[in-house]
């Protein structure tokens, strides 16, 4: 019984090493137009903001990039999607057991503010969903700014977490900072 609950640590260690969304950088590329603003110049790991939840009282930073060492400070933006705000689909990650944990309890119309040096850009939860880990249809591009957040599922798995939770926002409000550069 040691032995197999050690193997469930290990398992989620192993786990919370790799990079949270794997690239799907070709289907982006293929996707998404050069004109638009994206978080390619923006490197790893750089702070970009906060997402704040008030169904459950939750602000939390986000850092560009989804690899361990960003999501151990916080959530994580997927390099591959553009930034809160643009017109497309911009991706967060965090995990289960920390900045993540209670994100099953937000429900269809909550609000989801993302504040950057941007902006402010208020979100409606319009979807609420859980996918295979491998399922890669919650990182493609939108037709309208959408922000979508990704955890591990179930919240209380121990070890390698065979799903993901997923949420999807629409922008409803957008109040563009003065020095954006958009």
């Amino acid at each position: 019984m040691s032995a197999y609950a050690g193997f469930q640590i290990y398992s989620s260690k192993v786990e919370q090493g790799r990079s949270y969304l794997p690239a799907a950088q070709e289907i982006w590329k293929e996707k998404i137009p050069g004109s638009i603003r994206q978080s390619a110049a923006i490197p790893t790991g750089d702070f970009l903001g906060t997402i704040y939840i008030p169904a459950i009282s939750k602000t939390v930073n986000i850092f560009q990039g989804t690899n361990a060492k960003e999501l151990s400070r916080g959530a994580g933006h997927y390099l591959g999607s553009v930034l809160p705000g643009v017109k497309d689909n911009s991706v967060i990650a965090g995990h289960r057991d920390t900045v993540f944990s209670s994100l099953g309890k937000v429900k269809l119309g909550a609000k989801i503010v993302i504040t950057t040096e941007d902006g402010v850009f208020t979100y409606r939860v319009n979807r609420i969903r859980i996918v295979d880990a491998s399922d890669r249809t919650v990182i493609v591009p939108t037709e309208l700014a959408t922000l979508t957040l990704s955890t591990c599922y179930p919240f209380n798995f121990i070890g390698a977490a065979p799903k993901r939770y997923i949420v999807v926002a629409k922008i409803s409000k957008s109040k563009p900072s003065s020095i954006t550069s958009i």
